[in-house]
């Protein structure tokens, strides 16, 4: 009995011992008040997320073209001086094979080799990186500001476009197919591999 009295006594203290440095803790942290006694505060988020669209994602992103631009743009005006506006842009764009075009009559085999039928490369985004993007300076712009930034941002967005085909990132796109997706096709069919594309691939680059 005197025990079992013993052992209530030492749980007792060793609860209460915990409850004392929970309480020490939260008094260093300055938690140990309500919060309409602390004078601080309370941060509640309430979120309302709903999913819209789940989309299959089957481009192979294959090359990546950095861009930085700096783009003039102005609004010319008969009596007044002509509004301008300076940003400097940057961007990216990006070259990808989209795989789901691909079907199984596309790959082609003998006892030696393997022959896959790519899709056409793409240019798959291109965009302007708005986080790296500024305004660098405005003239006469007053009203105008906001007409003048949206516009140069999408001149320069065409000019990306533009850009990243006249270098060449189609057929970067499938130079880097081809180191990438031979060497993994090759062992996992112990074949040798060729990848062959569409001969129109360079269509958009010339229009």
């Amino acid at each position: 009995m005197r025990l079992f009295s013993w052992l209530v006594r030492l749980l007792v203290l060793i609860l209460l011992l915990s409850g004392l440095q929970s309480l020490w803790g939260s008094f260093r942290s300055g938690n140990w008040l309500p919060g309409w006694l602390s004078g601080k505060d309370n941060v509640e988020t309430m979120h309302n997320l709903v999913l819209q669209e789940v989309s299959a994602m089957g481009k192979l992103e294959l090359v990546k073209y950095n861009f930085k631009d700096v783009v003039e743009q102005q609004i010319v005006k008969m009596w007044l001086p002509n509004a301008k506006a300076i940003l400097i842009v940057q961007g990216e764009a990006i070259g990808c094979v989209d795989l789901t075009q691909m079907e199984i009559a596309d790959i082609t085999s003998d006892s030696e080799t393997l022959v896959v039928n790519m899709p056409e490369p793409e240019l798959c985004v291109f965009k302007i990186d708005h986080s790296k993007s500024k305004l660098y300076n405005t003239e006469y712009a007053f009203n105008d500001e906001g007409k003048l930034v949206q516009e140069a941002y999408k001149q320069a967005e065409k000019q990306i476009q533009k850009s990243a085909l006249d270098m060449g990132i189609l057929d970067q796109t499938k130079e880097n197919a081809r180191k990438i997706l031979t060497p993994v096709l090759e062992k996992a069919s112990g074949k040798k591999v060729v990848l062959k594309f569409p001969l129109n691939a360079k269509i958009d680059q010339l229009r």
